[in-house]
């Protein structure tokens, strides 16, 4: 009787064991190596890696434009700020168109734009001569503007959907995880939490790639908005070498493109 209820407790006891066990190794299954980011990243679903890589890219775009845009943004602020010193330093502006020679910059094209509507007046210093003059400056203003700006459109987009991008991963990969609940028919945090840890690193990257590229566009954007404001000084000095060349009779614009 004795040993007939022994081997009855050793069964009960091996019957509770058993489910014990077959959850561990059910968990132990699902469970990734390791729950670093390179780990959750190999083991995420390939949605979740594509968002992940996607984002990766886009933060890799915004450091490379910040680096371009910010080493030409200080290139031509430089430039166009020895332009300036040459322009107050009241030199006619035929000399300063032969001194920017074949150069592109900016400020260059200003006065270079000045010199040919003075050659297309005939030297003739009419009342209208400064008006078609900053008609022309506008329009190199406006064109050099949209030219610096080239390329900071990006970031704004980059700022705005990274995300959402990233939580659209985050989304897809809690679903997998409740997929993997159902199908494990257990809702042990040891078998949910690594599906869910893969799913909110979607949402992380996508943070790291959105709030670099919202500083760094508003950086850009300060940046750009000084660089015209040095184009609208060199534009209101030219439009002051006119008039003065003009009251004292010595217009020599019209030798400016020889």
């Amino acid at each position: 009787m004795q040993s007939l209820f022994k081997t009855r407790l050793t069964v009960g006891i091996a019957a509770m064991v058993a489910p014990c066990s077959a959850f561990a190794a059910t968990a132990e299954a699902l469970l990734p190596r390791n729950l670093s980011p390179w780990g959750m990243f190999v083991s995420a679903d390939i949605v979740v890696k594509a968002v992940m890589i996607g984002l990766a890219i886009a933060s890799l775009v915004t450091w490379t434009v910040w680096l371009a845009k910010t080493i030409e943004l200080n290139r031509k602020s430089a430039l166009a700020r020895r332009r300036m010193r040459t322009l107050e330093s009241n030199i006619a502006i035929a000399d300063a168109s032969g001194q920017t020679g074949g150069a592109n910059d900016a400020v260059a094209r200003l006065i270079q734009s000045t010199a040919i509507e003075a050659e297309l007046s005939g030297g003739i210093h009419d009342d209208g001569l400064p008006e078609r003059v900053a008609l022309r400056l506008e329009r190199v203003e406006a064109a050099m503007s949209r030219q610096i700006a080239r390329g900071t459109g990006v970031l704004a987009t980059i700022g705005a959907t990274a995300p959402f991008v990233g939580l659209f991963g985050t989304v897809w990969g809690i679903m997998n995880s409740f997929i993997g609940i159902s199908e494990s028919q257990t809702t042990s945090l040891a078998v949910v939490a690594p599906g869910i840890a893969e799913a909110l690193l979607a949402t992380a990257l996508g943070l790291v790639a959105a709030i670099p590229a919202v500083v760094i566009y508003n950086q850009l954007v300060r940046g750009i908005a000084n660089y015209r404001a040095l184009l609208g000084d060199a534009s209101a000095q030219l439009l002051l070498l006119v008039s003065r060349q003009r009251d004292v009779r010595d217009f020599r614009l019209a030798r400016a493109a020889e």
